[in-house]
Formats: C-alpha cells, sequence, structure tokens
C-alpha cells in the first residue's frame, strides 16, 4: 500500500495537496461539498491588518488554459478572520492550516503574524510578499532580495511558528529572492504566485480588467511553475511548496520531482470546487501505476 504522508517544517500531513490562498475562501465553505479532511492543510484567504474591498470590478478575464484576477486582497481583516473566520473552519477542518498574512509595510505584515501565530488552528505562516511596499516606491517586496530579506528576518524574529516565503515569479532570478529569505531564517517558500499579465477588448479597445493588469493563474503557467521550483532546488536546502496551474496527481508528482516537498492547488478550485478531492482520491492510483511506495521519497527525484 502507498504512502502519500509527507513532513513539512516538523509536521506530518496525511497528503501534500493544499488549496491554495485565494481559490478556497476560508476553507469552511466547501465542507458542504466533500470532507475537509481529506486535505494535507489549506492556506486561508490573504488576510491584512486592515480590512480591505479590493480593487474595483471587473476584477476577472479568462485567458486560454487559465485566467487573470485582479481582487485586490479584499478581506475583512485580521481580527475578523481570527474572531469570525477561524471559528467556523475549525468545526469542520480539524487539522493546522495555513494563514496567508498580506501587508504593505514590514510592520503591518509583522503585526498580522504575531495574531496568527497566538492561533491554535494555524499550523504556519505563508507572507505573501508580492505586494507593493508603500515605503519603497511600490515595488512589490518579492522583487527585490534586500526587501524580502527584511520582511522574513522581521517575521521570523517576532513567531515561533514556521514561516513560509511565498514569491513572486515576477523577477529575473527567484532563485536569488529564495536564497535571500533562508539566510535570513524562512522554514519553507512557497511559489509561484502568479504571472502578471493582462486583456484587452477589442470592442471596447480598452483593458477587461479594471486595473488594467492582473495575475495569470492556471494550466498555462504550470511549465514556468516547475522551473522556477527546479532552480530553486538547486540553490535552497528548506522545502519548497510548488503551485501554479497544478490540476491533477500526475502534476503533483511532476512538481514534487522537480523539488517541491508540499504542492498547493489554485486555479482548479474555481473551475471544479471538487479538484483537491479528485486529486487526493487519485493520487494512490497514479503513485502504484509509476511504482511509488513512499510519496516523500521522490522530492527532487528529478535533479
Amino acid at each position: 500500500m502507498v504512502n502519500t504522508k509527507i513532513m513539512l517544517n516538523g509536521i506530518e500531513i496525511d497528503n501534500p495537496v493544499i488549496p491554495a490562498s485565494g481559490t478556497f475562501a476560508f476553507g469552511y465553505e466547501f465542507a458542504p461539498m466533500y470532507d475537509l479532511d481529506i486535505l494535507g492543510s489549506m492556506s486561508l484567504k490573504g488576510t491584512t491588518a486592515q480590512a480591505r474591498f479590493g480593487n474595483p470590478t471587473p476584477r476577472i478575464a479568462e485567458t486560454p488554459s487559465g485566467m487573470l484576477n485582479s481582487v485586490g486582497l479584499q478581506n475583512p481583516g485580521v481580527d475578523a478572520v481570527i474572531r469570525e473566520e477561524l471559528p467556523k473552519l475549525e468545526k469542520v477542518f480539524h487539522k493546522k492550516a495555513v494563514a496567508n498574512i498580506s501587508g504593505f509595510s514590514v510592520e503591518e505584515y509583522v503585526e498580522c503574524a504575531e495574531k496568527f501565530d497566538a492561533c491554535d488552528a494555524i499550523g504556519w505562516l505563508e507572507i505573501n510578499i508580492s505586494c507593493p511596499n508603500v515605503h519603497g516606491g511600490g515595488m512589490s517586496f518579492g522583487t527585490d532580495p534586500c526587501e524580502a530579506a527584511k520582511v522574513t528576518a522581521a517575521v521570523k524574529k517576532a513567531v515561533k511558528k514556521p514561516v513560509w516565503i511565498k514569491l513572486t515569479p515576477n523577477v529575473t532570478d527567484i532563485a536569488q529572492v529564495a536564497k535571500a529569505c533562508e539566510e535570513e531564517g524562512a522554514d519553507a517558500v512557497s511559489m509561484i504566485n502568479t504571472i502578471l499579465g493582462m486583456r484587452i477588448d477589442p470592442k471596447t479597445r480598452k483593458p477587461i480588467l479594471a486595473n488594467t493588469m492582473g495575475g495569470l493563474s492556471g494550466p498555462a503557467v504550470f511549465p514556468v511553475a516547475l522551473r522556477m521550483v527546479w532552480q530553486v532546488f538547486e540553490k535552497i536546502s528548506i522545502p519548497i511548496v510548488g503551485m501554479g496551474g497544478v490540476a491533477s496527481a500526475r502534476d503533483v508528482i511532476e512538481m514534487m520531482l522537480a523539488g517541491a516537498t508540499a504542492v498547493q492547488v489554485g486555479a482548479a478550485n474555481l473551475v471544479d470546487p471538487w479538484a483537491c478531492e479528485k486529486i487526493i482520491r487519485d493520487l494512490p492510483r497514479v503513485m502504484e501505476e509509476l511504482k511509488i511506495e513512499n510519496l516523500s521519497d521522490i522530492i527532487g527525484g528529478a535533479h
């Protein structure tokens, strides 16, 4: 019988499949569809210190083999998430969840991280450094290794739970950013976030998204994500949580062979709410077909 369990920062999870932040809301909304305890874990909707309405509409645009989104981190704020959302989740999900944290200053990242660090329902802190640095001219923290390192160091100093740094692919050398985060104590990196793109409506001759540009996700980005996971695995020794266009059990295997310890499923949840359940149930069959006994044995196996 195959073994799908893996160790992730000292915590054993039943399988490596984790719904990605922004595609699974706060989790409990999916409970009427299937038993959420089948999941390895789940990454909650991105949370900021204060409530955010998000970007103007339209926020979503379809593309071949994917989609663009420019939601703009709509969320009720960290205090409301802890007070209202986490108790609802704990009633239907009995494992540790991943808190996804966004911020527009180092201080905001630290504030949110400290609050989630005190929550029993949270096992890991995923720090999304794709946000614009309001004190640094608006450039994303994740595009500069030095800025990424500052966020990592500040959060690590403030918390006890494992810290994942979620990396943006919109850089020249993502491995350099990952290495900077590792050197400042990151426990893992999660990657990749969405790739910047846009669509134009030929009839109106204007961008479809109100924000002009948005993040591309879905199967179209899988080869790019796989390449970046491969590159980062060659440069760091901490775990990688791989994501970007994952839609099947075979995609999970491929991502792990490139170097991922766990794998997040994003846009596929928006196409099919049962996507993660189907992937998890199909994983043992695919492992048997490929003669894989222990899933943890294949991490980085293609290198």
